[in-house]
Order: C-alpha cells, then structure tokens, then sequence
C-alpha cells in the first residue's frame, strides 16, 4: 500500500515563507517610490521657485579684437543682487573672455548692454550662468 500524502487546505494555516518575502518586497517598493518622487518634486520646486534672479541674452556684437558688446535682459524679484557671468569664444569654442556684471538695481527687469574684454577676436558671446546674492 502506498502511502498517500494529505496536502492542506491553501492559506488555512497562515501565509507561506513565500508570500510573506513578497508583501514586504512590495511596501519597499511602494516607500521607496513615494520617497523617490518626494525627491523629484522638492527638487524641481526649489529650482522654479528658488531662482530669483536669471537672465538672458538678447544679442552681442563683436566690436573689435578685444571687446565684445551684449545686451542682456535680466529678471528678478525687485529688491533682488546678484551677479551674472558671461563669456566670449572663439569658432574654436575656446573662452577668450569672461566676466561678471552685478545687478543691485531695484526693478523687477533690467536691460543692459555690457562690454566683455577679449584676449582676441571673439565669434560668440553667452551666458554662463547667474548667483542672487
């Protein structure tokens, strides 16, 4: 006579090694994606929201071997300082200028036109970035 072998009834006796590992290895996941998306919203928020001061370059022109003219049109919060640096290149994409230029005026838009000094004749004029201070 062979001996037969009772399986139990499925889930009567509580869930298996199994399924207990895989509960937990979904609300990791779940935190750590909720986690991850906090990160990527509190991340673009503070770049949106934290920069009161950019600009943007409207034109240049190259006015002699060593000078480079550029109109930039800055935007800030009206009582906002900073400063902005520009550089000058070559065709090379070599600097052959660069410069910082403080902003303290109190209005919310300002256009000026600043003169970068070159080591020589320069082909592009931009903007590298702005601080608030």
């Amino acid at each position: 006579m062979a001996a037969v072998r009772e399986q139990l009834p499925q889930g009567r006796y509580g869930r298996s090694a199994d399924q207990r590992a895989d509960r937990k290895l979904k609300i990791v996941g779940s935190v750590l994606a909720v986690v991850l998306l906090g990160v990527i919203g509190w991340i673009g928020y503070d770049y949106v929201g934290g920069q009161s001061l950019s600009a943007q370059v409207i034109k240049f022109k190259v006015v002699s071997d060593t000078s480079v003219e550029v109109h930039l049109e800055v935007t800030k919060d009206k009582n906002a300082r900073g400063t902005c640096t520009l550089r000058a290149q070559q065709t090379s994409g070599d600097d052959v200028g660069r410069a910082d230029f403080r902003f303290d005026e109190p209005a919310k838009q300002v256009d000026k036109v600043v003169t970068i000094t070159t080591t020589s004749r320069a082909t592009a004029a931009d903007l590298v970035g702005c601080q608030s201070d």
